[in-house]
């Protein structure tokens, strides 16, 4: 059996090891693939019956190129990237890897707002630049530093990531509160507390993105819902970054309706040189790195795997297309 990896560089940039994959067929691995090519991406594509991919996209006209396709599977949770209806009509499973970064994109969005709070990173540069050893008192600090003990942790959704999110907030002694459309056990043992989305926006000290992107939360932190915010939210997105709509956030921090923003995802991914966040104040953006510990990405490995394994004994897991 032919299985090939479009990029598999990100997830695996030599830190970990292809060779449970193959151990299951013969495999080609390309660090990279063009997004936009179609060409390259049916040549690499070939006569695999097996596709791997986390970002290069599969389209209608790749599938009809590529009659060998039998089964593709996501280095990823997202498949927005792959013509998964078409594929169900011509009955080839499009499998996910559902759970991989609960504990490791829970731990940074808690960076975020902590990094926030204190501005670790820019006191640290600014100790190494020498303006402590000149300073006329003996500790310094260049921005408001902010305890969280008794503030309002508000989650935009509340599954597994939210969950153990609010775990961490809760141990920082702040009260969470939750909106999301299925309400789960877990969260309510721990004390979360579900609200209108009105409620969220409006009550939140902290405003947390932790939700897949649907079409009801695209762009849904925009000017009219910002408005609805208390004075000084902060906002923390690791989530996906089109749920932002970046110039509505942007004016809000620079006119301080918001005090700062963590982020870890934009809209259009590597970031624009034109992207208004850039310039915005009080905007920490990082290269959209929660999901990429390796312990992180060796359970994507290892569920990809079973992905493979599971299809070739003709029972599919992890199907996200044919339901």
């Amino acid at each position: 059996m032919k299985i090939v990896v479009l990029d598999g560089y990100v997830e695996n940039p030599g830190d970990l090891s292809w060779e449970g994959l193959e151990a299951l067929g013969e495999v080609r691995v390309y660090d990279r693939t063009s997004l936009t090519d179609e060409e390259e991406i049916i040549e690499r594509i070939g006569d695999a019956e097996v596709v791997i991919t986390n970002k290069t996209p599969v389209s209608k006209h790749v599938f009809d190129s590529c009659p060998g396709i039998k089964m593709i599977t996501m280095l990823a949770t997202g498949y927005n990237v792959i013509d998964y209806v078409y594929a169900k009509e011509k009955g080839i499973p499009v499998c996910n890897v559902p759970v991989y970064g609960t504990y490791s994109v829970s731990q940074f969005a808690i960076a975020l707002l902590l990094e926030v709070c204190h501005h670790i990173g820019h006191h640290n540069e600014a100790v190494h630049e020498g303006r402590w050893e000149t300073n006329p008192d003996w500790c310094f600090w260049d921005y408001p530093l902010i305890e969280l003990q008794g503030k309002t942790y508000g989650l935009l959704g509340c599954g597994n990531i939210g969950i153990h999110t609010a775990e961490i907030a809760k141990a920082l002694g702040m009260k969470v509160i939750t909106y999301d459309k299925v309400e789960r056990r877990e969260a309510r043992d721990l004390g979360v507390e579900y609200v209108t989305l009105d409620e969220l926006f409006g009550r939140s000290d902290v405003l947390g993105l932790q939700m897949p992107l649907f079409p009801f939360n695209t762009g849904i932190i925009n000017k009219e819902n910002i408005a609805k915010m208390k004075d000084g939210v902060i906002i923390i997105n690791n989530s996906r970054g089109q749920m932002i709509v970046e110039q509505d956030l942007a004016d809000a921090l620079n006119s301080g309706k918001v005090a700062a923003a963590g982020l870890d995802v934009v809209s259009t991914e590597p970031i624009k040189g034109d992207n208004p966040l850039l310039k915005a104040k009080n905007c920490i953006i990082t290269p959209h790195i929660s999901w990429a510990p390796p312990e992180s990405r060796q359970r994507i490995m290892d569920t990809t795997i079973e992905n493979v394994k599971a299809y070739i004994a003709g029972s599919p897991i992890n199907v996200v297309n044919m339901g």
